[in-house]
């Protein structure tokens, strides 16, 4: 089974972005992991939705900057589904990762060089 679990917001300038979305969607945002990463607090009361997060602009691709927003997929065996975007014309554009205490990580592009994560959660990982 997989889900939508996660999309990011690459932004070159952070302080105006976040002030962007509070202004306009009434969204908090605080500081976690690594620098110029920010989760953002949009809690919908009808129910858990999709963690979402606002981080400095970064390149998947050499000299092309990540625009738009990124969307992570959370899956159950992230090397089934890299063989599968492989096999149905995807390109790798970041090998698997592991983040510790979240899981594992890799970045994929369709075969229209759309972006798309796909997470296997391990909160054991390290």
């Amino acid at each position: 089974m997989t889900k939508l679990s996660h999309v990011a917001i690459n932004a070159d300038d952070l302080p105006a972005t976040r002030a962007f979305y509070r202004a306009s969607f009434g969204w908090q945002f605080s500081a976690w992991g690594p620098p110029g990463f920010y989760r953002i607090e949009a809690d919908d009361p009808r129910g858990p939705g999709v963690t979402a997060a606002l981080q400095q602009r970064r390149n998947l691709l050499p000299d092309q900057p990540t625009t738009g927003w990124e969307c992570t997929i959370a899956v159950d065996d992230v090397d089934k589904v890299t063989m599968a975007a492989l096999a149905a014309g995807g390109q790798v554009l970041m090998p698997c990762t592991t983040i510790a205490g979240v899981g594992h990580l890799i970045w994929l592009a369709d075969p229209s060089g759309n972006v798309v994560g796909a997470m296997e959660y391990d909160h054991t990982a390290e």
